[in-house]
C-alpha cells in the first residue's frame, strides 16, 4: 500500500462539498495503485452515495489522460468510466498543491483479484479496439506523448549493475535484491540487449501508431459486481504501435493473463489484426526492464517503503518463475 499523501482527510472532505456539492459523511483512503504521487479515496455522502477521488500531486491544469477519458466516453465506448465535473463545470479541482478528480464510484475488484469470464475478454477485446481505432483530432495528438523506444530504462538498468559491483546495503531487501540480480546477471543482459536491439528494428520499420492506453494489465481493468468491465487509470496514453497495449494479452504481468484461451477470447472481440512480432517482443522485453530498473531505483537506493519492501522484493522475484513475463518475453521473440 502506497503512503497517503499530505492533504488532510478534512480538507479533501471540504473541498468535495464546497466545489462538487456533496454533503460527505466519510472519506476512506483506499489501497490501490502504484504511482507515488496520488492517493484513491472512497468518498460517501450522508445520502449513501459514493464517489471515487484520485488526489494528484501538481497543479494539473491540463490532464491530457482526462482528455483522453472524456473523448473515449463520448465516443460512445462503454468501458470508459464517465468523470463528474465541479459546480462551475470544471473536470479538476485544485488542492493545496495537488489535483483532485472524482468519478462514480463502481464496487468490483480488478485484474489481479478477479478474473474474467469469456464474456469479459471479449468484452475487452472490443473495447481495446474501439480505442486503437478511434480518430483523434490533430490538435490532441500534437499533445500525446508519442513512442520513442527510449533506452531510458535500459540505462539505469546498466547504471544498477555497475553500483552493486562496488556498493554494501545496510538494509536486508536491498541485499536480498543485489544478490538476486547478480544470479540473473545473464537473464536480465539477455533482456537488456534485446528490448536494445529490437528497438532498433521498429525505428527503421515505422510502424503505424495509434491512441494506446499503455499499461493495460489486469490491475487497470476494473471488473464491477454488476458484471461490468471498464478500463481505468489513463494516466499515460501514449500514440505507439498497438502492440504497446497487446503486449499485455498473454504477457503474464504479475503472473496472470498468460493463458492461450483467454487470447483466443480476447482476439475474438479485437478482431482480425496482424501482429508485428518484434513489435511485441520488443514491448514485452522493454516492461520487464523497465520494471528491474523501477524496482532498484526503490528497493536498493531508498530505505522507503517500510512493511511493504518485501512484498516489491517478491513481486520482483516473481517475474523470473515458470509462466512468468521473463519466460513469456522469451517465447515471443523466438519467432522474431
Amino acid at each position: 500500500m502506497l503512503e497517503k499523501q499530505s492533504v488532510s482527510d478534512q480538507h479533501i472532505i471540504d473541498c468535495l462539498n464546497n466545489y462538487y456539492g456533496m454533503s460527505v459523511a466519510i472519506l476512506t483512503c483506499l489501497p490501490l495503485g502504484a504511482d507515488a504521487d496520488a492517493s484513491v479515496y472512497k468518498a460517501q455522502t450522508h445520502e449513501n452515495l459514493a464517489y471515487f477521488v484520485k488526489l494528484k500531486r501538481g497543479q494539473l491544469h491540463h490532464d491530457i489522460g482526462i482528455t483522453i477519458q472524456l473523448l473515449l466516453h463520448d465516443a460512445g465506448i462503454q468501458q470508459i468510466i464517465s468523470l463528474i465535473k465541479t459546480k462551475q463545470g470544471q473536470i479538476s479541482q485544485s488542492l493545496d498543491g495537488y489535483t483532485l478528480f472524482v468519478y462514480p464510484f463502481i464496487a468490483g475488484k480488478d485484474g489481479f483479484a478477479q478474473n474474467l469470464t469469456n464474456n469479459q475478454w471479449i468484452t475487452l477485446g472490443k473495447a481495446l479496439r474501439q480505442v486503437h481505432d478511434l480518430v483523434l483530432p490533430p490538435s490532441m495528438r500534437a499533445q500525446i506523448k508519442r513512442e520513442t523506444y527510449s533506452p531510458k530504462w535500459r540505462e539505469v538498468v546498466r547504471s544498477v549493475y555497475l553500483r552493486i559491483e562496488t556498493e554494501e546495503f545496510g538494509d536486508s531487501t536491498a541485499r536480498q535484491l543485489s544478490a538476486f540480480m547478480k544470479t540473473h546477471q545473464a537473464t536480465i543482459q539477455r533482456l537488456v540487449e534485446r528490448a536494445e536491439r529490437l528497438s532498433f528494428v521498429l525505428k527503421e520499420q515505422s510502424l503505424p501508431f495509434v491512441l494506446c492506453h499503455s499499461d493495460i494489465h489486469a490491475g487497470n481493468v476494473l471488473i464491477g459486481d454488476n458484471g461490468l468491465l471498464y478500463l481505468v487509470d489513463w494516466d499515460a496514453p501514449t500514440l505507439a504501435p498497438k502492440e504497446r497495449d497487446l503486449m499485455f494479452i498473454g504477457g503474464g504481468v504479475a503472473n496472470v493473463w498468460n493463458n492461450h484461451h483467454e487470447e483466443e477470447l480476447f482476439y475474438q472481440g479485437y478482431g482480425k489484426t496482424d501482429i508485428n512480432k518484434a513489435a511485441l517482443a520488443y514491448y514485452r522485453h522493454e516492461r520487464i526492464v523497465e520494471d528491474i530498473a523501477d524496482y532498484c531505483q526503490q528497493l536498493l537506493f531508498t530505505t522507503d517503503g517500510g512493511d511493504d519492501r518485501s512484498e516489491m522484493f517478491k513481486q520482483f522475484t516473481d517475474m523470473f518463475e515458470p509462466r512468468g513475463v521473463v519466460e513469456i518475453a522469451f517465447k515471443t521473440d523466438v519467432d522474431v
